[in-house]
């Protein structure tokens, strides 16, 4: 009687959660009509550009080798990452960074710019230790490497928030 109770009390658990909406994060699912997409970007090596190519054949889309495939287009216009000194000791050598992931996007949909050049910057501060530069290097790798999965999230979400393509009347 309690394995009858247990199992069905985790189907209701499950028909609840698969009802409220429920996804696990990092599941994208993109609008019907939006089956191939283009990313038009100079750096394709990029660890933003890796992400983003990751992120959408997750979500299922198949990449375009060209715009004039493509359901969607995605323009990648500033895709640049560094860092700043925040703080430096008494001799003058940097303490601190500051270490940014900085992206520039625009979306097209059938010719038709559908959502306008956005800017997107993450920073992370990292603190910096002569005596441990390689490790410090590692770290700063990381996050830059979680800084690029995050701004292609970001992108990605934007991507699933566009309407569903309109169908043709006229077929």
């Amino acid at each position: 009687m309690t394995r009858r109770f247990t199992v069905t009390l985790a189907l209701a658990a499950a028909l609840l959660l698969a009802g409220c909406g429920f996804r696990l994060q990092g599941a994208s699912a993109l609008p019907e009509g939006l089956d191939r997409v283009h990313v038009a970007t100079r750096d394709e090596l990029s660890a933003f550009a890796v992400e983003l190519f990751r992120g959408l054949e997750r979500a299922g889309a198949q990449r375009a080798a060209s715009p004039g495939e493509a359901d969607a287009v995605v323009r990648i216009t500033a895709d640049k990452t560094g860092r700043r000194v925040l703080s430096v000791s008494a001799r003058n050598t940097p303490q601190e960074f500051e270490i940014f992931y900085q992206v520039e996007y625009s979306i097209e949909r059938a010719g038709q710019e559908v959502v306008s050049r956005q800017r997107l910057e993450l920073t992370r501060n990292i603190s910096f230790a002569e005596s441990q530069l390689l490790a410090k290097d590692r770290e700063e790798e990381i996050l830059r490497d979680a800084m690029a999965r995050d701004l292609a999230g970001l992108v990605l979400r934007r991507l699933e928030s566009l309407p569903p393509a309109q169908s043709d009347p006229s077929r």
